[in-house]
Parts: C-alpha cells; structure tokens; sequence
C-alpha cells in the first residue's frame, strides 16, 4: 500500500483529536499519581506495623498485577456492585492509582535520602512534625525525585493506548478508528506514531536536563 498524503491530511484532524484525549488522560493521571503517591509514600514509612504493612501489601498489589487488567476491573468489574464511571474518568483512575504506587516508592526514597542531620535540627528546633515536612524534608526531597517523576509521566503517555480497550479513544484509538473506516492504516497510525515520538523524545530531553541540574545523570 503506497502513501497517500490527501489521505493523511483527511485524518490528521481525527488522529489530533485522540491526541487531545490522550494528553488529557496523561495529564490528569499524573496528577493522581502524584498526590496519592506522597501519602502511600507517608504511610509506608509509618512507625506502626499494621499500617506500613497494608500499604506496602497495597502497593506491590497494583505494582505487580497488569494495568489493562486494573483497566478492566474498574470499567467492568465496578458497576456490577453499582459504580459506574464514564470510560475516561475510568482511565484516568486506572492510570493514576496504578503509577502512584510507583510514584511513592519514588517519594519514598527522595523522603529516605535527605541527612539525618536535617531531622535532627528539625527536632532540635522544636518544629512541629507539619511544618518539618512542609519547611525542611519535602524541599530537599521532592527535588532529587522529580527525574524519576518525570519518566514516570512519560511511560504513562505511552501506556495511554490501554484505554483503547476501555473504549477510550486516545490518539491511537482514533488513528485505528480513522483506518477500519476507510480500511487505510498506514497513513493514521503512521501520525500517531509520529505525534508520540515529538512529544515523548522532547519530554526524554527535558528529564535528562533536570538530572543534570540536580546531578543526578552519571
């Protein structure tokens, strides 16, 4: 099958929609992760054992099952019991609960990389526990992690394709859409395929800037 540009240019339209769709999901599953991650990654760290031991057990739950199988759970297991979510919102809690379990074990190990000493003074200062965490650890923790959080976000917008199954129409979703209509695939999936290399190779470049600035890149 040859390229057809008048065809490219007829699907470009669709395809950029998905795209919409897919930043979309990325962005607001992003954001999921990272505010659930930092209070897994609290309660992880928590001195009492039942709790630590369910977050953890919680954790390496999500971590070690399949996201398209969390994906399927969520939209077709949940409203057998009466919970039923539109197929994006779906995808973005699928997305968002199933990287914030790796985004705490990033926080955690941003939290367990800061001196001892700085706990010490906290203590030795008489601050509250609130404002050692506002003031002192989390300003020296969250900025050594955010490398990691970044390549985070990015295998996230790779994984965005899952929701297809969930009946999302991401990029990919309509490039496959646009191709069994006019049954032409080389040309809508193609963009897509380009769509992702120029926004995921710039976001690699921006990760790896930021390591460098915190020195992190060997």
């Amino acid at each position: 099958m040859t390229w057809d540009w008048n065809f490219a240019w007829e699907a470009l339209p669709s395809v950029l929609n998905g795209l919409v769709v897919t930043i979309e999901a990325t962005l607001l599953g992003s954001l999921l992760a990272y505010v659930l991650g930092l209070p897994l990654a609290l309660l992880r760290r928590s001195r009492i054992r039942v709790v630590s031991t369910i977050t953890w057990l919680f954790i390496e739950f999500v971590r070690s099952t399949p996201l398209l199988v969390q994906l399927f759970f969520l939209f077709f297991v949940l409203p057998t019991v009466g919970i039923t979510m539109s197929p994006l919102t779906t995808g973005v809690i699928g997305l968002g609960v199933h990287y914030a379990t790796y985004t705490a074990e990033v926080y955690r190990a941003g939290i367990e990389g800061v001196p001892r000493g700085q706990w010490e003074a906290a203590r030795a200062l008489s601050l509250p526990p609130w404002r050692t965490w506002r003031a002192v650890i989390l300003p020296q923790a969250v900025p050594r992690v955010l490398p990691a959080l970044g390549n985070n976000m990015i295998s996230m917008f790779k994984e965005t394709p899952l929701l297809l199954t969930i009946s999302v129409l991401d990029v990919v979703g309509a490039a496959y859409e646009v191709g069994s209509a006019s049954f032409r695939f080389v040309e809508p999936l193609t963009i897509a395929g380009v769509l992702f290399l120029l926004l995921s190779y710039p976001a690699a470049l921006l990760v790896r800037w930021l390591e460098r600035c915190f020195g992190i890149a060997q």
